[in-house]
């Protein structure tokens, strides 16, 4: 066992975890319990920070830094937002949340069985491939088994058939995991070499993957390799744009993310998550 106090300010644990940004985080007790790369670990908010916990001996905690995003100035990044009402009231209703840094290939993994699902639907989804394909760790009390296991890696789901995938309750997105599973698996696609490339060349390239439309992408190039200026739009996003900024007359999609592209700054992608946070929790 292993633990640290991740000294910092104006981080919201639970909004941040449960935010739609992952799918393996469970709260407990006022603890969420959740598995990083191939450590199950711990978390816990107090008035100085997030305290952390694993099941292995850790000497070095900067993934777990790097995942939580605990060294981002968040006041920097706020500042950017647009200062308009909508805005305004959505960073009051969720203070100190924020984008963590995933995986790319669980990130896009993850929001490959996301589409058309609600987010209790993506867990279970997620926990029963975990539970079948990831590499076992070490068993905890009182915490769901998907725990027990690693997200599997490209390799391991490119050996399994559809038949099995589908098992997992995946339906009709199992072809489309098990063909990036198996390019990245056979070096036909580099998830790595995302990170070199810019915002737009970043988009194009993940929609080359069977099943990644705009949506996806922007959310793995958000949430997984940090391109702040990703927007993802899904119906909760059009939902609060046409709510909060067009309430008395009805624009098009294509109107909507016109305006997404434009509004919110830099650091857009920070914004939406806001927004997605604000109207699925405090206005429904």
């Amino acid at each position: 066992m292993a633990n640290i106090l991740l000294r910092v300010r104006d981080y919201n644990l639970a909004a941040t975890l449960d935010s739609g940004q992952v799918f393996r985080w469970h709260e407990q007790n006022d603890t969420w319990n959740g598995v990083v790369g191939k450590h199950f670990v711990r978390l816990k908010q107090t008035p100085e920070g997030i305290f952390a916990e694993t099941a292995s001996q850790v000497n070095d905690w900067d993934w777990l830094r790097e995942f939580l995003q605990t060294k981002i100035e968040l006041e920097a990044i706020l500042k950017t937002f647009p200062d308009d009402p909508p805005m305004r009231d959505a960073v009051a209703a969720c203070s100190g949340l924020r984008i963590l840094r995933q995986d790319p290939w669980e990130c896009l993994a993850s929001f490959i069985l996301s589409s058309t699902k609600q987010i209790v639907q993506i867990r279970q989804i997620v926990s029963l491939l975990c539970e079948r394909f990831g590499e076992r760790l070490a068993p905890q009390p009182h915490i769901g088994s998907d725990l027990f296991h690693s997200f599997p890696m490209p390799q391991q789901i490119a050996t399994a058939s559809e038949a099995e995938l589908r098992a997992c309750k995946m339906g009709f997105r199992a072809p489309s995991l098990l063909a990036a599973a198996r390019r990245i698996a056979d070096g036909s696609f580099d998830l790595e070499a995302i990170h070199k490339m810019d915002y737009p060349e970043a988009r194009e390239e993940l929609m080359k993957l069977r099943g990644v439309g705009g949506k996806i992408a922007d959310c793995v190039l958000l949430f997984g390799y940090g391109f702040d200026s990703a927007f993802p739009v899904d119906v909760w996003i059009e939902r609060a744009l046409q709510r909060l900024y067009f309430p008395r007359r009805r624009v098009s999609e294509k109107r909507l993310r016109h305006f997404a592209a434009t509004h919110f700054g830099p650091h857009a992608g920070w914004s939406q998550q806001y927004l997605f946070h604000y109207i699925r929790t405090k206005l429904e």
